[in-house]
């Protein structure tokens, strides 16, 4: 009897330490900060301004695909190790270059919640530089992962009704109050939001299958599909004119899933037959099969002379928010 008081006491106590511990936890880790798609790059000065720095810039601030004009994948902010303190390690997301055994380790919510981090270490430059390089693919989709799911939390805080995308699509998109139906059809919405000297625009539509899968030429069948789209819904500041896709150069094709669906996604330049218009875009392609169709969620951005990787990487944050619901819900 005494040894099982013991054992029982024990246990007690265990569990009352772990919730301490929780508490405590959640008690010491303050919310992260930071602007969407920054990356704080804590290095001694000599090797962010050497060639350790060079391969961190190549590998995150590479250039991102699809944009008109040449913008980062990440914005990147340099400090010393030694001022990596208080507030700054509240940053969301961190590199830190350290000396030591050649190796890399991801920690997540170290100092602040939610936040990533990565630890790169190396006896020597050459050892930096390698890591860098061999983990960087990995690094980048961790990073995105991050970045896209506070995009979402922020958004979420004041939604529009997607009850018009429900009742037409079967199709739950969460997309802020900002944003405002534009065009309402029965195969076809149009969301809009304006921006400073532009508008950010999302399109939903479906297809039958074989409009995409007719044969293997599957980016020449989606550029077919947009034009078409483009000429019965989008047009032009002139009589005739009508958005296309960039006819100089081949989007980027890819293969992913939204909603464990598979998918087609699509990044490339839009632009206006016979007028002086073009932008980025982002389409993706869902395969639904139950209903032998693509679901299509499409967004692209208008907004000459200004940089456009942020209003991409929104519109994107929406189209990933897709789900398709069955009949039964």
């Amino acid at each position: 009897m005494k040894k099982v008081l013991i054992l029982f006491f024990s246990l007690a106590l265990l569990v009352a330490c772990k919730s301490n511990e929780d508490k405590e936890e959640k008690r010491i880790l303050s919310d992260s900060s930071g602007n969407i798609n920054q990356i704080t790059l804590v290095i001694k000065n000599s090797l962010w301004e050497g060639k350790v720095g060079e391969a961190i810039r190549d590998n995150f601030a590479a250039a991102v695909n699809g944009l008109p004009q040449e913008e980062p994948m990440f914005s990147l902010s340099q400090i010393p190790p030694e001022t990596f303190t208080g507030f700054a390690r509240k940053n969301r997301s961190f590199i830190s270059i350290q000396k030591g055994e050649a190796g890399k380790r991801v920690v997540e919510n170290l100092y602040a919640r939610p936040q990533t981090g990565v630890i790169i270490t190396g006896k020597n430059q050459d050892e930096l530089i390698k890591e860098i390089n061999e983990n960087s693919e990995e690094l980048v989709k961790r990073f995105k992962n991050t970045e896209l799911k506070e995009k979402q939390r922020r958004m979420r805080k004041s939604l529009a009704s997607d009850e018009q995308l429900q009742e037409k699509f079967n199709l739950s998109l969460k997309f802020p109050t900002a944003y405002r139906y534009a065009k309402v059809e029965d195969d076809f919405v149009w969301i809009r939001k304006e921006i400073p000297k532009g508008n950010m625009e999302i399109l939903i539509y479906e297809v039958p299958i074989k409009t995409i899968e007719a044969d293997t030429n599957i980016v020449g069948n989606i550029i077919k599909m947009r034009d078409s789209i483009g000429k019965a819904h989008i047009p032009g500041p002139t009589e005739g004119s009508y958005m296309i896709t960039e006819e100089a150069y081949a989007p980027y094709l890819f293969e992913t899933k939204i909603d464990g669906k598979f998918a087609y996604e699509t990044r490339g330049t839009w632009e206006v037959k016979n007028a002086f218009m073009a932008g980025p875009f982002v389409n993706y392609a869902i395969k639904d099969e139950a209903n032998d169709r693509f679901l299509i969620v499409e967004g692209f951005v208008f907004s000459p002379s200004q940089s456009k990787r942020d209003n991409v990487f929104e519109i994107d944050a929406i189209l990933q928010s897709a789900r398709i619901k069955s009949n039964k819900e």
